[in-house]
């Protein structure tokens, strides 16, 4: 027999702060997860990772954007059952182990709250129902022009809508940094923040392009070309540390994940981090990229034996959301794609007190990509597609930001901040960081 006591607490743990929202309230925000509507959580325009008891009193829905990780466990008490929420595996065990719950717990136990979808608890007791999900974001795919200048302009207005207000939202006068390798995607946000600072009375003096070098990564020399081509090189600030500073099973301690290319990333992030620390104690906002190569799909898809070029242009939001909820693949601990991989990014700068924001996770800009027309402006042809985006992009800029911005092959963030003969750091395997990362449970 079903146990339908309804739900006793919930126990929210994310920080307050990482709510972000533009022209609403936090608890405006939550009275619509609340009531369920996709499209009124559609309309939640921001950052945000938010839980809420609906007005039957059990009912639970939770929704996050795609740049904030939302995890969850359904504990039980005598007293009835308690549905725990945190942006990290650990705070959750944690707070149970305080309340001697220490038993009910194990990593795989907990959910995360897939990107772009309302999530629902019905009932919660003994056996626990499963969770139902209702997407809230699900924009047009191919319905643009093959007009490339037209989508890069439509793809980098929307960047730099979004950027703006980011910008209005901050304190007068705070300094800002970019998160910057010279690749498309942080040039891109880069000359836009920096075209955006450039008003009357402008203080440019708080912009600089963060670069991380790790005894002699190759970004650098690309930031500093990049930057020099636009006569913009006085921005730049190397962040130069020893090879050293790049630890993988630290980053899986951070990140809570064990996938090679996000631990490589975080990795990265982490020494990035820590090296601005050091130097600006009280610096807060970062702006990077993170997104960019999702939205237009400039992944080598050679590399992955489960992807196809066809999986990639036919599937909605593959590198966003993974293959999507309710198919076999998708992971109920890890959600997928970038809902998965955003703490690549969103851990390691938490954890060195930075807020973070990459415009290319905003619904808008998404939107901007996933109307393209890739089949049909590649013929299919993988070379074309990884040409694409930086066309798009560079053209986009040109027309909205009024720059010429070059465009260097892609380079994976751990390629571009550590040399070739010092990779070997990063020679872990998945079955190696999974082994770690039970090892911090055991």
């Amino acid at each position: 027999m079903l146990d339908r006591r309804p739900i006793e607490s919930v126990v929210d743990l994310i920080d307050p702060e990482v709510q972000r929202l533009c022209r609403m309230t936090v608890e405006e925000a939550r009275r619509r997860v609340g009531d369920g509507s996709p499209g009124r959580v559609a309309e939640i325009d921001g950052s945000f990772a938010l839980v809420a008891v609906a007005k039957d009193g059990t009912t639970v829905r939770m929704a996050r954007s795609l740049d904030r990780p939302m995890r969850y466990f359904l504990a039980k008490r005598a007293e009835g059952p308690a549905l725990v929420v945190s942006d990290r595996i650990d705070a959750i065990r944690d707070f149970l182990a305080a309340r001697g719950l220490a038993s009910q717990f194990h990593p795989s136990y907990t959910r995360m709250v897939p990107a772009h979808h309302v999530v629902e608890i019905r009932l919660v007791g003994c056996p626990d129902p499963d969770a139902s999900h209702t997407r809230f974001f699900a924009p047009e795919r191919g319905v643009f022009e093959r007009d490339v200048d037209a989508l890069g302009r439509r793809y980098v207005g929307a960047l730099a809508a979004e950027i703006e207000k980011w910008l209005s939202r901050l304190p007068d006068g705070a300094p800002i940094g970019v998160c910057f390798s010279g690749g498309v995607d942080s040039g891109a946000v880069f000359l836009t923040i920096y075209k955006l600072l450039s008003g009357p009375g402008a203080n440019l003096g708080r912009l600089k392009a963060f670069t991380l070098s790790l005894d002699g990564g190759e970004d650098v020399t690309q930031a500093r070309a990049f930057l020099k081509s636009l006569d913009l090189d006085l921005f730049l600030e190397p962040v130069e540390m020893p090879a050293e500073a790049a630890d993988p099973l630290a980053a899986v301690a951070v990140i809570e994940d064990y996938k090679p290319l996000d631990v490589e990333c975080a990795a990265m992030a982490l020494a990035l981090c820590r090296g601005i620390r050091e130097r600006y104690p009280d610096w807060t906002y970062l702006a990077d990229g993170d997104g960019g190569d999702e939205n237009l799909k400039d992944y080598p898809i050679e590399e992955n034996p489960e992807l196809t070029l066809k999986s990639v242009l036919n599937n909605a939001m593959l590198y966003q959301e993974g293959w999507g909820v309710g198919t076999f693949k998708h992971s109920r601990i890890y959600s997928g794609g970038q809902s998965r991989a955003c703490t690549r990014t969103y851990a390691p700068l938490r954890r060195y007190g930075f807020e973070g924001f990459s415009p290319f996770t905003r619904p808008a800009v998404i939107a901007a990509a996933e109307g393209i027309p890739f089949a049909e402006l590649t013929g299919w042809d993988p070379e074309r597609l990884y040409a694409l985006k930086g066309e798009i992009v560079a053209r986009g800029v040109r027309q909205v930001i009024g720059f010429d911005m070059p465009v260097f092959p892609k380079r994976r963030f751990q390629h571009g901040a550590l040399p070739a003969r010092e990779r070997g750091r990063l020679a872990g395997t998945e079955a190696d960081y999974r082994s770690h990362f039970a090892s911090l449970y055991s």
